[in-house]
């Protein structure tokens, strides 16, 4: 099962595979990060953010992203996916940092950066 995440201005930019231990991947096919529970961790070890009721949410609190179901925006149609490539090995977890205010602010980062900053 799969699941298309948008950027915030609705464009598909990557997906998660949960039927591959929950990585994220972008549309290109690059593993860059997975999720713990409610945390988004990068293949790096790093605590990147939080996935919460279908929304990317970086350490601030701010939306990166978001599925399709709590998309506040249009989303653009979803383009073929490339291969999906082989997933790095996951690197000691940091510990997660403690959960801010979630309001409805959007990040100025990109849900494509915030996601590579995970990556090996």
């Amino acid at each position: 099962m799969e699941e298309t995440l948008f950027d915030i201005s609705g464009v598909p930019v990557a997906y998660i595979s949960f039927d591959n231990d929950s990585t994220i991947y972008l549309w290109n096919g690059k593993p860059v990060a997975y999720l713990y529970e409610d945390k988004v961790y990068g293949f790096n070890g790093k605590h990147l953010g939080w996935y919460i009721q279908g929304e990317i949410r970086n350490l601030n609190g701010l939306i990166c992203g978001f599925n399709k179901f709590a998309a506040d925006v249009y989303t653009q149609y979803e383009p073929y996916k490339a291969y999906k490539q082989y997933s790095p090995y996951r690197n000691y977890m940091e510990y997660s940092h403690p959960k801010p205010y979630f309001g409805r602010v959007k990040s100025s980062e990109s849900l494509t950066s915030f996601l590579m900053s995970g990556a090996k």
